[in-house]
Formats: C-alpha cells, sequence, structure tokens
C-alpha cells in the first residue's frame, strides 16, 4: 500500500485561470488549484474568500465563468444538469458540515443508499452487510453496520458519512470542516480516518480553521483571499503568524476599531456557571449597559448554543442568569423577551424572518400589541412605525408593505435587528448579524451597533469574521472547546485575536 509520502506527485485535480462570478461579488479571480495524489492540502480563509466556490467548481455543481477544471487527464464538461455526475464519476466526492445520512436506516443502508446490492430483483442485505463492513474497516471505523444511524455519536455519523465517500474508489475527497462538531476525543477518530484515506493515494481537501488539527494532519495549505490563491505554503516551514497575515492581507475597512473606553456601566446581565453537555462547560461572565460584547471563536465551539441558553430557546444543565439583579435559573424564551432581551438567529432565512410577509409585519412580530386596539391589528399604526424604524436603520425598500423575501440580505438583517429595537429591547444577543450581507451594509450595522449601544442598551455580538469584531465591540471574550479562555479589552488587535483563535489552548 502505498502511502503519500511514496506517492509520485501525480495531479489528480485542477482548476487553471478559474474565474467566477455572482450579481455584484467576484468569487474567484483567475485561481490556479493543482492537487497530487495521496496529498492532504489544507484549505484556508476566512469567511467570503472563496474557498466554497473553489469546492462548487471541482464538484460540478457550479460552473466557472472562464477557465478550465481537469479531473486527472480530463477536462470537466458537460451540460448542467450532468456536471456533478460527470465529477462523481471521476471520483470526486465531498463531505459537508450538514450532514446527508438517513436517521432511520442502518449505517449498512446509509453506505450503500441508491447502490444497492441485488440478487434476484432483491435487495441483498447479506452482500450488503459485508459491503459495508469493508468499507468502515479500511478507514478503522468500528461500528456495527446493522446499528441505526440515529443511535450514533457526533463523531461516528461523521465517520459514516467519510466511509461513504470512499465506496468506489475516489481520488478526491472533500471534507468541509469535518471536526467543527466534534469534542476533541473525537477528533482524533476522524484525523486516523484521514491519514487512512492518504495511505490510500486518496488526495484530500481538507477545509477547517483549527491550525493544530491542520499542522496534524496536512503537509501543505492553498490560503485564499478575496476570490484569489493568497499563497501556498509548506505546514512544517510556514508560522500561524504568516498564515494569519497571508488570510487577512490589509484589513479594508471605512470604519476605525472601537478605541478604549470604560466600561462603567451598571451590570444589565450576569452568567454564572453555565454548563450545557457536551458544548458549554462553566461559562461565566458580565454585560453591562452601553455595552457591546464579542464572542469570537471556531465553528462548533458553542457560540450559537450560549446564545440560545440565554435567552430560553435550549435548556441548560447547570448554572444561573442573573438578568437586571434577579436570578432566572430556568429562563423561558416567551419570558426573556418580555423581559427585554431581544435575538436574532445565526440562519436568517429559516428563523429570521417570513419572507412572504411584508417588512411591516415581519417588524411588529415581537410585540403586536403595541399596534393594536382591543385585539385589532391597526394597520396605519403600523405603516408609521415601520417606516420609522426603516428610516433609523437604513433600510431600502419600495415601502413597508413590500415583501421581507425581496429584500437583499442586508436589508433583511436590518430589519431583524429593528424589530428588536421596535420592541424596546435592552439587551440584544446578535448571532452572525452579517453574515450573507455586502460591505455597505456591514457597515451600516456596525454603526447601528454602536449607536444602540450610545443609547444604553447592551448587545452580544457574534461574529465568524474575526476582523470585525474590533470594528464594533468594547470587550471581546474568545470560546474554545465550550469555555472561555481569553478577554480582549479595545482596541484589539486583529492578528493577535486571530492568532489565538488558530491556537492550542
Amino acid at each position: 500500500m502505498l502511502t503519500a509520502m511514496q506517492t509520485e506527485a501525480v495531479a489528480v485535480a485542477k482548476v487553471v485561470g478559474g474565474n467566477k462570478r455572482y450579481p455584484g461579488v467576484v468569487a474567484l479571480d483567475n485561481v490556479n488549484f493543482t492537487l497530487n495524489r495521496g496529498e492532504v492540502r489544507a484549505l484556508l480563509g476566512k469567511n467570503g474568500a472563496g474557498k466554497s466556490t473553489l469546492i462548487r467548481l471541482l464538484t460540478g455543481s457550479e460552473r466557472p465563468d472562464g477557465g478550465e477544471v481537469w479531473l486527472g487527464d480530463t477536462r470537466l464538461n458537460g451540460d448542467d444538469a450532468t456536471l456533478t455526475r460527470r465529477a462523481a464519476e471521476l471520483g470526486v466526492r465531498a463531505v459537508y458540515q450538514e450532514l446527508s445520512l438517513v436517521e432511520g436506516l442502518s449505517v449498512a443502508e446509509n453506505l450503500c443508499l441508491g447502490h444497492w446490492p441485488r440478487h434476484g430483483g432483491m435487495i441483498d442485505y447479506p452482500q450488503m452487510y459485508k459491503e459495508a463492513q469493508l468499507s468502515l474497516q479500511a478507514l478503522g471505523v468500528e461500528v456495527d453496520p446493522d446499528q441505526l444511524v440515529s443511535t450514533l455519536s457526533p463523531a461516528q455519523k461523521q465517520l459514516v458519512e467519510i466511509a461513504r465517500v470512499m465506496k468506489g474508489e475516489p481520488k478526491v475527497v472533500i471534507l468541509d470542516e469535518p471536526t467543527s462538531s466534534l469534542a476533541s476525543a473525537e477528533v482524533e477518530l476522524v484525523i486516523s480516518a484521514v491519514k487512512k484515506m492518504s495511505a490510500l493515494g486518496v488526495a484530500v481537501i481538507y477545509v477547517s480553521h483549527r491550525m493544530e488539527e491542520i499542522r496534524r494532519i496536512a503537509s501543505c495549505a492553498t490560503i485564499m483571499r478575496d476570490g484569489q490563491v493568497a499563497g501556498d505554503v509548506a505546514l512544517d516551514s510556514t508560522s500561524t503568524h504568516h498564515i494569519v497575515s497571508l488570510m487577512l492581507g490589509r484589513v479594508h475597512a471605512d470604519i476605525s476599531p472601537v478605541e478604549s473606553v470604560g466600561l462603567h456601566g451598571e451590570l444589565v446581565l450576569e452568567v454564572r456557571g453555565l454548563q450545557q453537555a457536551p458544548k458549554l462547560k462553566n461559562i461565566s461572565f458580565t454585560l453591562r449597559r452601553g455595552e457591546v460584547l464579542g464572542i469570537a471563536g471556531l465553528l462548533g465551539a458553542g457560540r450559537s448554543e450560549l446564545l440560545k441558553a440565554i435567552v430560553g430557546l435550549e435548556p441548560f444543565d447547570g448554572g444561573e442568569i442573573v438578568l437586571n439583579g434577579e436570578t432566572v435559573r430556568r429562563p423561558d424564551y416567551a419570558d426573556m423577551l418580555k423581559r427585554g432581551i431581544g435575538y436574532t438567529p445565526e440562519n436568517r432565512k429559516e428563523a429570521g424572518i417570513i419572507p412572504w410577509l411584508g417588512v411591516d409585519e415581519n417588524t411588529v412580530l415581537t410585540n403586536r400589541s403595541k399596534v393594536s386596539v382591543r385585539g385589532m391589528l391597526q394597520w396605519d399604526t403600523i405603516r408609521r412605525v415601520t417606516e420609522v424604524m426603516m428610516q433609523r436603520m437604513t433600510v431600502k425598500a419600495a415601502s413597508a408593505e413590500t415583501a421581507i423575501g425581496t429584500l437583499s440580505g442586508g436589508n433583511q438583517q436590518k430589519v431583524v435587528i429593528g424589530r428588536w429595537v421596535y420592541a424596546a429591547s435592552q439587551i440584544l444577543l446578535l448571532d452572525e448579524p452579517t453574515r450573507g450581507v455586502d460591505i455597505e451594509a456591514k457597515q451600516q450595522i456596525y454603526r447601528i451597533v454602536r449607536e444602540l449601544a450610545a443609547e444604553g442598551r447592551s448587545v452580544m455580538f457574534i461574529s465568524s469574521e474575526v476582523e470585525e469584531l474590533p470594528l464594533v465591540c468594547d470587550r471581546i471574550l474568545l470560546l474554545q472547546h465550550g469555555t472561555f479562555t481569553g478577554e480582549y479589552l479595545a482596541p484589539v488587535s486583529v492578528d493577535e485575536l486571530m492568532s489565538a483563535i488558530l491556537s492550542v489552548h
């Protein structure tokens, strides 16, 4: 069996001069990328750098506007309906963050899904079990093929998904944040499986932000920034600081980082010893009136779970919340909203808006009693308060009645934040408030958050885009492996913060 070190440098995938544009966005700009047999290549870059678009070109789910994609000696070509299937036939497989296993089926049934072994026109269950066993053994996965997927741990599910893409002798396997939701001990199982794949001659593209993990599993990295390849580096001879500088480049922003300010406002929120297995471990912090508190950390660190626990959307196992001096041990969502907490979810489209309703109806959802008389909605009042909110939040829409689903992502997000301003919420929990919005809308959201803080509201601000946290936060807490490992007061260095996130603690 060949190892990655013994394998000759035989290219199994190439993107040559790849270009891809979406309305208003250059996703890829003359990208050249080569992957060799048996190689484990880390693909790094901040959100929006172009990683996902490059992956979509390789899997055939997107066609380049310019340039070529080669898989082995074959140029990936064909009509849109068959391009993905053609890439799969040429040996490309991908495992994404959101797993695609069928919980109600067994491991064996999932591994053979859509490719059932048959005998006499019927599914050959003994053969299916045998094929599944061989796939699992090849990666060292100790799972019973007859076990229901719903009974597996997160790490076992991830390994079954990887084992499934290994069927049919793939040449390229793309793993997108495969350990983001796993505990440290479970990560070892995925690392072991990837090393076995490499030893079999399979080339692996490994997308992750966990630097310690990347150095253990990959020999080199391609770093992307603003739709271009910022550099290809050998990991054993490149410092984390240099990698961070390649990822960030110059920080393009028309606004300056928050300067040092005194945090003297009264305590409005105190969290004491919050625990929520397996994500949160002994979380304690305070939030003062007029403060913008950032929460930094990798995907899977527990950031969203923390906000949901505070606002009462998810129960926690231990600890307590003190809100304006009153202890709340078992928060209820409706009650926490009445107490003055507003919450914007990470997934705006699925959980933050009702797309077919107007801006007006989406705005007053949180407090319809303010615009009702004896249970009847007062539409003149609704229109008036919505127009005031739209002006304050700089929402661009034809009218207050415009369906919110037709607005840009940035305008949708400003409405979602604006509904809590309308509801007079004093504590805002913002989960990824700038995800999927353009640069102008981001800067408008930063300005809005700072204005709300200046009025005495308090904000918790979660973002995967590390470079934006110093632009809006008075203080930043670093969340790693379910606990806080660092605190940074404004002004915060982006390089220092990014290096801390990528380093081992």
